[in-house]
């Protein structure tokens, strides 16, 4: 991971102190910004392997940082930072395009070894083969996938879950196994699961309430079909 760049955009010079020690402690180069106005600016001139991002910010907050760059089919990985006692601005976050997310407080060896892992998710889905299923193409080698040739964009983690689905067809993926897989963690999250799940289907469902490819497989958990 030598070299590579990491985007901490936190209004509270603390966090980003701690945050910029965690990237460095981890071979990573940190960049800060105080706003999500010098965030925007920073991302159009530098090439950021991900992006630490607090959603509570003044001005452009980090809700609207996620929702241009996922616009702008931006596909680096977010990890957005949200309160303890505000559950709904994260689930909020990973609905518009974060890749995962941390509450504050925090422990840093816990960040570190999330930003390390989704780094490493990131980079070996740009470096895979390609992958189809029917009208689905799917090309992780360059990010891309296209439905019936229609480009479709996709967050880090909805490529990781897409290739895990297409790499296993027919095979039937219990929570806990898809948790570990992409999220690297045995404690499962199942409302994550869930967002990103339904933000799949919504991509290459014709009808994301009944399904024809990412079918649930109730109790147990889901699988993916031709």
């Amino acid at each position: 991971m030598s070299d590579q760049k990491v985007l901490i955009v936190d209004d509270d010079p603390s966090v980003c102190k701690v945050i910029s020690r965690v990237a460095s402690v981890n071979g990573l180069v940190p960049y800060t910004a105080e706003s999500g106005e010098k965030a925007l600016e920073l991302l159009g001139i530098e090439d950021f392997a991900l992006v630490v991002l607090d959603l509570r910010l003044t001005g452009i907050d980090g809700f609207e940082v996620v929702e241009r760059l996922r616009g702008e089919n931006k596909e680096i990985p977010i990890i957005i930072l949200s309160a303890n006692d505000v559950p709904h601005d994260m689930l909020y976050g990973l609905e518009i395009g974060a890749d995962d997310y941390v509450t504050k407080p925090f422990d840093p060896i816990f960040l570190g070894a999330k930003i390390k892992a989704l780094i490493r998710r990131d980079r070996h889905v740009r470096t895979a083969e390609s992958l189809s299923s029917g009208d689905i193409k799917y090309y992780p080698g360059t990010m891309k996938l296209y439905i019936r040739g229609v480009e479709v964009p996709l967050s880090t983690k909805e490529h990781a879950l897409l290739r895990l689905f297409l790499e296993n067809k027919g095979r039937v993926f219990t929570k806990e196994q898809i948790y570990e897989k992409i999220w690297n963690e045995t404690i499962v999250d199942e409302n994550a699961i869930m967002v990103y799940v339904s933000r799949l289907r919504s991509k290459l469902e014709t009808d994301p309430r009944n399904p024809d490819h990412i079918i649930t497989i109730w109790g147990v958990g889901y699988k993916f079909i031709d």
